[in-house]
């Protein structure tokens, strides 16, 4: 049996997941059948997902240890640089699928185990630090701004709790794609940042200059108000989190006066990672990035994004 190092959710921890994670030697995932392929990694990116992980959510005792992780981008077996998507048909499964880390073993590791369908090209010249950013936050942010809210030429969009992955994502997506972008924060510091990539940066439930078409809902319960206030006649709330509060009071009057869509949304499919891949690689557009730890201090980037205080993506580089 090969041996790796890994980290990895040890235990269940609600309170402190910090607690829970482990790091270490795991063994190497074997392939459970001969479609799917290894690929070394070298860079992941972390995701609110591999905190909830860690707390116990989707995950039951018996899986444990479970290596954590969703993204990554690496090496297949040829030597071709490749991005790993995260989705695998899973029938088990109530959404007919499950995430890297929730059946499987997880990214954040040397190598990683996934279906041969599952590793798309990594653009040339695209670091694997960058590439690692896209395959969850960024390609969930795409996937609401196209398929889902079904994004117009000149139309408008507001992001709510701009800061976080997701969040961020749309922002630079939304401005490379010519629209008009609003994007509230709590953080004085977080607006400024946002307004330099390209959004006009409000307070959380400022008034906007005009109603938008799509709006960005990570936040949940805090925002929604202002996400029904904020919208067009016909326009699409799209929501893919809820960091802050999962049961919002919904006026449906407004609902229905304004003739609204609330649409849920998770990642996207592997045709969608193509195309952000290629949208960025066109466009010039880098993901942005909050921070770059070594797999040596993989406990501080865990640290880092429980802290609450990123901008963009924390990412582990393996090769360190």
């Amino acid at each position: 049996m090969r041996i790796m190092r890994a980290a990895y959710a040890s235990a269940f921890d609600d309170d402190n997941p910090l607690a829970a994670l482990g790091v270490g030697e795991q063994p190497e995932p074997a392939p459970p059948s001969p479609d799917w392929v290894t690929v070394e990694v070298k860079a992941s990116s972390l995701n609110h997902h591999d905190l909830w992980s860690l707390r116990g959510v989707g995950l039951s005792a018996q899986q444990l240890p479970m290596i954590l992780g969703c993204d990554a981008a690496g090496l297949d077996p040829s030597g071709a640089e490749v991005v790993v998507y995260a989705v695998i048909a899973d029938s088990a499964d109530p959404r007919g699928y499950s995430l890297l880390s929730e059946r499987y073993p997880g990214t954040i590791a040397e190598r990683v185990a996934v279906p041969r369908a599952n590793v798309v090209p990594k653009p040339a010249g695209m670091s694997f630090a960058d590439a690692a950013c896209l395959p969850t936050a960024w390609l969930t942010a795409y996937r609401m701004l196209t398929t889902r809210g079904r994004i117009h030429e000149g139309e408008s969009v507001l992001v709510q709790g701009a800061g976080g992955g997701v969040a961020t994502a749309a922002v630079v997506l939304a401005a490379a794609l010519g629209k008009r972008v609003y994007a509230t924060s709590r953080d004085a510091a977080k607006r400024e940042r946002i307004a330099a990539l390209g959004a006009t940066a409000l307070e959380p439930g400022a008034r906007l200059p005009e109603r938008v078409d799509v709006v960005i809902e990570t936040v949940g319960a805090a925002t929604f108000d202002h996400s029904l206030k904020s919208a067009a006649f016909g326009g699409r709330i799209v929501v893919s989190g809820a960091t802050a509060g999962h049961e919002p009071k919904v006026n449906l009057r407004r609902v229905f006066a304004m003739q609204l869509e609330i649409l849920g949304t998770s990642m996207g499919t592997a045709e969608e990672l193509a195309g952000l891949l290629t949208l960025c690689q066109e466009r010039g557009i880098s993901p942005v990035v909050d921070s770059v730890f070594p797999f040596s201090e993989v406990e501080a980037a865990f640290a880092r994004l429980h802290s609450g205080d990123v901008f963009g993506k924390v990412v582990v580089d393996h090769t360190r």
